[in-house]
């Protein structure tokens, strides 16, 4: 029993070896054949089920990437990204994540594929079009594994387009996988406070900042509404708990915000269900200023704002019942 366990990790292993290196084609022909050679009976030992997931992945992929050979560099790898979402929503992709090492593979090979893509543009000069490479160069290194030279690229994408919040997520999500929580939950409240609008939750990773979806989400959100009520419970359940200090210039800028968000949110015609949240989170951040300074009547008026959008954030907040 123990040889046949050694040849199934083998038979395996190569497959998987051929698929990390995106020959996807070169991968479905192993894994055919392991699966011809175990309905016949010569191994009976193989996982039949992971073999059926992982060539399905094969056929997925295969078709996709085919038709992706014609476009232009940064146009396939934005291809593939975009794909990379079609093939998570999938049925199958969802039923086979238990898979690990057949999603990984997967993964790892298709990433490999748009990194190439990305990095054989590097020639652009637009700040935020090199901006945006790096960023999704280093969004490719973190699916490879290689979160070091994500945070690297992720950095050199900050110091040409400061403060993006799709930059800063996914550097914190970086940082996560790495296990340097401190900084990735700096840098996640950051990411949130300054856009939630424009992160993209599908390619974050980390445990981190996955509990916070899935409370969301159990919460009955989606949409650009989900997007607004993470760092609301990233607050609430006290992940978003290691915060920085305001310059009296964000502070200024906070208040205009509010004022006009309030404003917004009188007009029925604005979304209030994405207002509130976003409202929400700005006070908490306010909040926080008034806390270091003191100011009391502050905190106090921003907790009936507080109250007057959300009851039932308000007493989590306050520990009311």
């Amino acid at each position: 029993m123990k040889d046949m366990d050694i040849q199934t990790d083998e038979d395996l292993s190569e497959a998987y070896s051929i698929l990390e290196k995106g020959d996807v084609e070169g991968a479905k022909t192993v894994l055919g054949r392991i699966f011809e050679a175990q309905l016949q009976g010569k191994k009976q030992n193989l996982p039949a089920q992971e073999i059926r997931f992982a060539i399905w992945c094969c056929s997925f992929w295969k078709n996709s990437l085919n038709s992706f050979l014609g476009r232009e560099n940064i146009e396939r790898g934005d291809s593939i990204f975009n794909q990379w979402k079609l093939f998570l929503d999938s049925k199958n992709a969802q039923e086979g994540k238990n898979f690990t090492k057949a999603f990984f593979a997967i993964q790892k090979g298709v990433f490999s594929k748009a990194l190439d893509a990305f990095s054989l543009s590097e020639n652009e000069s637009n700040p935020f079009q090199k901006s945006e490479l790096f960023r999704k160069q280093g969004m490719c290194l973190k699916k490879l594994g290689e979160y070091e030279k994500a945070i690297r690229s992720m950095t050199e994408a900050n110091a040409l387009t400061p403060s993006s919040a799709p930059v800063l997520a996914e550097m914190a999500d970086c940082f996560a996988l790495l296990g340097e929580e401190k900084k990735a939950k700096v840098l996640f409240r950051e990411a949130f406070f300054i856009d939630a609008s424009k992160i993209d939750i599908d390619f974050l990773d980390s445990e981190l900042i996955h509990c916070l979806i899935r409370q969301a989400k159990e919460n009955g959100k989606s949409g650009n509404m989900l997007l607004e009520w993470i760092p609301v419970y990233g607050v609430l359940y006290g992940v978003f708990n290691v915060k920085r200090e305001l310059t009296l210039t964000e502070v200024s800028r906070l208040k205009q915000q509010i004022f006009d968000k309030e404003n917004e949110l009188k007009n029925p015609a604005n979304d209030s269900a994405v207002l509130i949240p976003r409202l929400i989170n700005m006070y908490f951040w306010l909040i926080d200023h008034y806390t270091r300074s003191g100011y009391r009547l502050g905190i106090d008026e921003c907790l009936i704002q507080i109250r007057v959008h959300d009851e039932n954030v308000y007493k989590m907040y306050t520990g009311t019942k």
